[in-house]
């Protein structure tokens, strides 16, 4: 659906401040490429060419057909949790590994479609297997092992990818919330909020240390921002308050500022810890008799 384009000269564009700070906002791309979208095709075909082929012709192409569309599905979200995973220094492998059982999908259905055309066994199975492979071959595998830092002890580093997750799920709540709006100045202001909220994730799994520091910051207080936005969303549909809207903004300026001073302090502290590492490091090459230069 096309989105009339609102800024600080558009009629009725500007936000609630008068103001549009867009370039702060990282636009999300979605890593399904065409390529993973393209494998929804076959299974169309497949089920439409198996209309006139009788019973067991039909039951054989719908069969193949939708284990092919499931595994296109789940490549989708094999990719999307593949992203993630790429994005964050600490992250527990997927629970499920998606991409290779979309390969499986993909075998199983080319065979069942191949034997439904010519009824030969072993054809059949080789089709499946070159479908598969040359599947894993373009998509690749899933992530098979943890992402850790090193130098940090297991125990620390799942719970902050634990809190991280439950904070990133927050965030897109927020997200599908206000996107159905339509109004790019609101997901502009909302943007603008979680890549505050973001660079705290960024920063505790860059030290774990900092997590009992930022834990309320990225539970609590990202549950309420949840939950006031998706209120504020269903009232604003309704609605359209004007009011409504400048104290939500209000509220998002608020929790904004708040994250990037905790943010702030957290990189100062950690700046503070490795001076006095340093210094510590300089007394004791000195009292060794070793030169500094």
């Amino acid at each position: 659906m096309a989105q009339r384009y609102g800024g600080k000269y558009s009629p009725n564009g500007s936000d609630p401040e008068g103001r549009v700070e867009m370039e702060a906002v990282k636009a999300a791309v979605d890593p399904v490429g065409a390529k993973a979208n393209v494998l929804f095709i076959p299974p169309i075909v497949v089920a439409a060419t198996s209309l006139n082929a009788g019973a067991l012709g039909l039951t054989l192409g719908l069969t193949a057909a939708g284990l092919m569309a499931l595994g296109a599905w789940l490549l989708r979200d094999g990719l999307r949790a593949q992203a993630a995973y790429n994005a964050r220094k600490v992250a527990k492998r997927p629970a499920i590994p998606r991409k290779v059982f979309a390969a499986t999908l993909c075998g199983i259905g080319i065979a069942l479609a191949a034997f439904r055309n010519d009824g030969n066994i072993l054809a059949s199975v080789l089709f499946g297997v070159i479908a598969a492979s040359l599947h894993l071959a373009a998509f690749g595998i899933d992530p098979m092992q943890d992402k850790r830092m090193e130098g940090i002890d297991s125990f620390q580093q799942d719970r902050v990818a634990r809190v991280v997750d439950q904070a990133e799920a927050h965030l897109q709540a927020m997200s599908d919330a206000i996107v159905p709006l339509g109004d790019r100045t609101l997901q502009a202001r909302v943007g603008r909020f979680q890549n505050a909220a973001l660079k705290m994730c960024r920063t505790v799994e860059e030290d774990p240390r900092d997590l009992t520091g930022a834990r309320k910051f990225l539970g609590v207080y990202l549950q309420g921002a949840r939950d006031a936005t998706v209120k504020f969303a269903d009232h604003y549909q309704r609605s359209q308050d004007a009011e409504a809207r400048h104290q939500y903004d209000a509220l998002l300026s608020d929790l904004e500022q708040n994250f990037a001073a905790r943010t702030q302090k957290m990189m100062l502290d950690d700046r503070s810890d490795m001076d006095i590492e340093i210094k510590v490091l300089r007394d004791r090459l000195q009292r060794e008799g070793l030169p500094l230069d």
